[in-house]
């Protein structure tokens, strides 16, 4: 089988690592892809929204499988494209249409969907340039914290929570005068909830499901859950107060009324859905919808099955999925993201990475990488640069394996948070 990624982040190396380990499959092509790609497959200098490009190389190489990893080409339409196009419409394509993809293209959209499916979620009202004042007013009728939500794709940096009303006022303004560009034109204004966030998986072939390992990614800058937000600093999984009486309410709540939502709907949905949860006191509210797999979740998550991954792919894909065995490893997984300085703002690039071959018991992936030809060094490029995992029956075990190993790994501007799944561990001692 020859299989094409597309997306260069650490979600889609974590994708080829574990398709290249299945013997069935043949060719991997990542496009556009990054250096750790590289060491599984073949590297495509292709925009994955470039559609025509993505047709061409899929007849070349006689692509038998495309799985989507961003969210950028669903939203854009890419599903749609392909089945519409009778030269490759016989290519099965991991994703959602896209009617589908708008439940994370607009967060509106998806508050609507989940009204209508009695889905439970947070108060909400959506604000554009013509009902502000209405907007105001739900603000005030909130308490603090306030959330104000870009309706866009705004690469994971689209939310605020802010502690003052005015500044709430004053950011929401800033937010539809284009503080996120088009993204906030529309802003969603939701209830805060307090609890304990957490993301489940649910992979589909439009008929039946399977659940994947569960996950909390950590999405602050700073240690302690401060600072600004970022795409995600890094991820545990499984989620230790998702127990299964918790996880039965997440299915019959949640999931299947979403399923059953999108064959009502006539939404072609194939591939993954990203439920972002908020658990408050046991009763499970979804915060947002994702149509792949999240980034830094998908380098924990992954590592943890234990199925043939092209297998589950190909009957997704075919809508074979009731007959593929899903085996997790019980282990826990810990993923800790080493970024450029300065982000999740301005961030340094091109620094040479150093140190990723003294690494040990544990998986590095890359997220924002590129292999310098010339002097064969790999560098940064992006603000999140490389992704660590690692496994042990303990959480503790597993996070001390992760740490030790992100400090090996070096570059100008380093850093990393060292408190991931410190907040689940001291949650298992209160427990």
């Amino acid at each position: 089988m020859n299989i094409l990624i597309l997306g260069a982040g650490g979600r889609e190396h974590a994708l080829a690592w574990k398709l290249r380990q299945s013997k069935k499959v043949k060719n991997i092509f990542i496009a556009p892809g990054n250096a750790g790609t590289l060491t599984v497959g073949k590297n495509l200098p292709v925009d994955s929204t470039d559609f025509d490009e993505i047709k061409r190389i899929c007849i070349e190489n006689m692509i038998d499988l495309v799985i989507v990893g961003s969210e950028a080409p669903l939203v854009a339409g890419i599903v749609d494209y392909f089945h519409n196009d009778h030269a490759i419409c016989d290519i099965d394509i991991i994703g959602p249409d896209k009617t589908g993809a708008q439940l994370e293209g607009s967060k509106a959209f998806a508050k609507t969907f989940m009204n209508k499916y009695n889905i439970p979620t947070a108060a909400h009202f959506t604000v554009n340039a013509d009902n502000l004042e209405a907007g105001i007013e739900f603000l005030k009728q909130q308490q603090s914290p306030y959330v104000l939500k870009a309706n866009g794709l705004a690469a994971g940096k689209g939310v605020l929570i802010i502690q003052d009303l005015d500044e709430a006022v004053s950011e929401l303004k800033l937010m539809l005068e284009g503080k996120f560009g088009s993204a906030s034109s529309q802003v969603v204004i939701e209830q805060f909830l307090d609890g304990i966030e957490l993301s489940v998986f649910v992979l589909t072939d439009g008929i039946s499901y399977k659940i994947l390992p569960t996950a909390k990614d950590y999405k602050r800058i700073g240690e302690g859950d401060s600072g600004l937000n970022t795409g995600g600093m890094g991820a545990v999984s499984p989620v230790i107060f998702a127990d299964r009486q918790f996880m039965q309410k997440v299915e019959s709540e949640i999931i299947i009324p979403t399923l059953d939502g999108f064959k009502k709907e006539n939404i072609h949905y194939i591939g993954f859905v990203f439920i972002g949860l908020m658990n408050v006191d046991g009763q499970p509210y979804v915060i947002e919808y994702n149509v792949r797999l999240g980034d830094p979740e998908a380098e924990c998550i992954i590592p943890r099955i234990n199925s043939d991954f092209s297998d589950l792919m190909k009957a997704t894909g075919n809508g074979t999925l009731s007959d593929i065995e899903l085996e997790i490893d019980e282990r826990f997984a810990v993923t800790i993201m080493l970024v450029s300085g300065g982000y999740p703002g301005e961030f340094l690039r091109n620094k040479s990475i150093t140190g990723i071959n003294n690494t040990k018991d544990c998986v590095v992936f890359h997220a924002g990488t590129s292999m310098d030809i010339e002097t064969e060094t790999i560098k940064s490029v992006g603000g999140r640069v490389i992704a660590v995992t690692a496994k042990d029956y303990r959480m503790e075990g597993a996070r001390s394996k992760a740490l030790i190993n992100a400090e090996k790994i070096m570059f100008e501007g380093r850093y990393f948070r060292r408190d991931i799944g410190l907040d689940l561990i001291h949650y298992a001692v209160k427990k």
